[in-house]
């Protein structure tokens, strides 16, 4: 088999933030992702995007960041609720650092049909 033709190559494949050139998270991995990122603090915001549009830069904003949220159950019911109204978009959830006035966390939860 040539290398050239591999399907999934990381030089050639499409992908939507680092955690993509990983194996799919779990469902325990994405919760202890969470947990991690409220343990540090970061305001919780989930985005969306069909996935036509996933490589711009500008998401669609579900809600407001959940700004002092400490519940990783509420965090993941808003994340179910995006997925549920929008179950072909792409759903990301982003980690604000108030400090640092930037992202410091950003992964894709669930992901689009064409995936």
């Amino acid at each position: 088999m040539n290398s050239n033709s591999i399907e999934g190559d990381y030089r050639t494949a499409q992908t939507l933030e680092t955690f993509s050139f990983l194996p799919p998270l779990t469902q325990q991995e994405v919760y202890e992702q969470i947990a991690y990122m409220l343990s540090e603090g970061l305001t919780p915001a989930i985005e969306h995007e069909a996935p036509e549009g996933s490589m711009s830069p500008y998401w669609t904003m579900w809600k407001l960041p959940f700004f002092g949220e400490t519940e990783l159950n509420k965090v993941v019911a808003e994340l179910e609720s995006c997925h549920r109204t929008y179950p072909d978009h792409h759903v990301r959830l982003i980690g604000y650092d108030s400090y640092t006035q930037s992202q410091g966390v950003c992964f894709v939860v669930y992901r689009g049909k064409t995936w």
